[in-house]
């Protein structure tokens, strides 16, 4: 599932492929720009927000895109088999004479000008693996509105970007919360911890393979094939106290937490 992290590492592979070369094809098949043609542009550069990916080239153009749940780019070498999906699939296509970068079920996609990049981006909160990072400032969004559920709050990218129903569910579990208790009802401590552990988490995964929650010395037991703590994991033992995870939608996704170790209303 993209999360920051992972939307971070698609910003390195695209960066790696494009930045600094040609575009010697482009086919935009959104509608609204259909017609567009990048082609004899040099890509500039590649980079996340959040979520968010902003391709940017020559002539004050950005491509952002989204990923959401299913969305994807893959990069493929001169010739070589596309394989990311079925064509009819593809939402775009970027390629010069080394590299094709292909976007797949992608839910976003809009050519702006690289100027007004903020009517793109501007609402989110300090991106957990930006240079815009500030702890002061997304804990104090995280707080705006005592009443609102954790889970919920964590989601909203207006108070930090970068973290899915993934992250979610495994920072509602460190900080031994469900996702339904008021973010108000946090003590002070576990909320300050909650936001520099969830930058901890983020920047552990940025440069991994496989996302990875836990650790050898707090999954004592349970061997190194336990990554996350709740996530995915319902019915089976919780990694601290052997009670099955639970699990129940929290705004039509599921939510994932152990009724022993995590306190809090459970819906």
């Amino acid at each position: 599932m993209p999360e920051g992290d992972t939307v971070l590492q698609t910003a390195g592979r695209l960066r790696t492929a494009l930045a600094g070369r040609v575009l010697t094809r482009s086919d935009l098949r959104v509608p609204r720009f259909a017609t567009a043609d990048l082609t004899g542009r040099t890509v500039l550069d590649v980079v996340s927000r959040g979520k968010h990916l902003l391709t940017r080239v020559e002539g004050g153009l950005t491509l952002h895109s989204h990923l959401r749940m299913d969305g994807a780019w893959r990069v493929y070498a001169a010739g070589e088999r596309w394989r990311g999906g079925p064509a009819h699939q593809i939402r775009a296509v970027l390629g010069n004479a080394e590299r094709t970068a292909v976007g797949y079920r992608l839910p976003v996609l809009e050519l702006l000008r690289t100027r007004d990049e903020a009517k793109a981006v501007g609402h989110l909160g300090p991106d957990l693996l930006g240079p815009d990072w500030d702890p002061g400032t997304a804990l104090r969004n995280l707080l705006a509105d005592p009443g609102r559920p954790l889970g919920d709050a964590l989601l909203d990218q207006r108070n930090l970007a970068g973290i899915g129903n993934i992250y979610k569910a495994e920072l509602c579990f460190l900080a031994r919360a469900t996702p339904w208790l008021a973010v108000g009802d946090l003590p002070a401590p576990t909320a300050a911890r909650l936001v520099t552990t969830a930058k901890q988490l983020l920047e552990a995964n940025r440069d991994r393979p496989t996302r990875t929650t836990t650790t050898p010395r707090t999954a004592r037991g349970h061997g190194p094939k336990e990554r996350l703590w709740v996530y995915g994991r319902t019915d089976r033992p919780c990694l601290r106290c052997g009670t099955p995870i639970r699990t129940a939608d929290q705004d039509a996704r599921p939510t994932y937490w152990c009724p022993r170790c995590q306190s809090g209303p459970t819906q």
